[in-house]
């Protein structure tokens, strides 16, 4: 990211514990919890890599189609995946906005989030859809309460903390997205 390397810094730690909590959760034992957070985990991490400052770490040219094309997989996953789900085409747009701001990047010779470097269309377009996402997951961010002798909650299990991850990537999407 450009400009001061401390939001970069803090975006790369919210990626990054948002994946690392969706790792936890694929130890579920819900299996549409499981299917989900792989996915999530990619994101997490791969977001979390995309906004490490400039300052520290520049990849190199042949990173960016290498990511485009692992989240490109993870696209057609997520294409496959919504034949059963329709929570998995959030995931799809999820990974063809990575693909897309790899191109982008690998389109700026050099550069590592500079303004401009997408296509203002399609950049805006994004914009409103992980904008509309994040206010729509907050809204939804409501605790949910354990149903009487139910048990303990597993860590994996905890349907706010899954919402909450979900809100902090939309709102990582939408900070990479003003980088861009």
């Amino acid at each position: 990211m450009h400009g001061p390397a401390s939001p970069g810094w803090l975006l790369v730690a919210l990626c990054a514990a948002t994946g690392a909590y969706c790792l936890l959760r694929m130890r579920s034992r819900v299996e549409e919890q499981r299917r989900s957070a792989g996915g999530e985990a990619l994101m997490g991490f791969g977001m979390a890599v995309m906004a490490v400052p400039a300052t520290v770490f520049t990849p190199p040219q042949w990173a960016w189609p290498l990511y485009a094309a692992v989240f490109g997989a993870a696209a057609l996953r997520a294409l496959w995946s919504a034949r059963s789900s329709p929570h998995h085409l959030h995931h799809l747009v999820g990974a063809a906005a990575m693909v897309y701001m790899a191109a982008a990047m690998a389109a700026a010779p050099g550069a590592h989030h500079h303004g401009g470097a997408g296509i203002p269309l399609v950049t805006g377009s994004l914009l409103l859809y992980f904008t509309g996402y994040v206010l729509l997951s907050g809204m939804r961010l409501v605790p949910v309460t354990v149903a009487a002798g139910s048990g303990a909650v597993r860590w994996g299990d905890r349907p706010e903390l899954a919402r909450a991850c979900r809100l902090s990537m939309g709102i990582g999407m939408v900070a990479m997205l003003l980088a861009l």
